[in-house]
């Protein structure tokens, strides 16, 4: 139940934990993925990731550029682009203030006073 329900969490704010990979700089899949883990947040696959990924690309907010390697399969590169990081920063204040809200809720019982 409890990875159930962590799915279901993640749904809302994978594509922004996403862009908050690419922060620092471009990565790929495996290690965007492995990053999330190292979070916490679980093992995201490629199937839950890469729609992700496409999914920012196609709003302009992430850029993937394909690279042959000199060993092993090639990788798709992301980074963010401007429109990316101006939307991280504006969903990320915007995530801030929900999660506020939350947890004030669960806190106070819904009471405020």
């Amino acid at each position: 139940m409890a990875a159930d329900r962590r799915s279901s969490w993640l749904k809302g704010v994978l594509d922004l934990l996403v862009l908050s990979c690419l922060t620092e700089g471009e990565s790929y899949g495996y290690e965007i993925s492995k990053a999330l883990a190292e979070a916490g947040l679980g093992e995201i696959k490629g199937g839950t990731l890469y729609p992700v990924l496409n999914r920012l690309e196609e709003a302009g907010l992430a850029v993937g550029e394909f690279r042959v390697a000199e060993r092993g399969p090639g990788r798709r590169y992301y980074h963010l682009t401007e429109a990316g990081r101006r939307h991280l920063a504006t969903e990320t204040d915007a995530w801030l203030d929900f999660h506020t809200a939350v947890k004030t809720m669960l806190h106070t019982g819904g009471t405020t006073r």
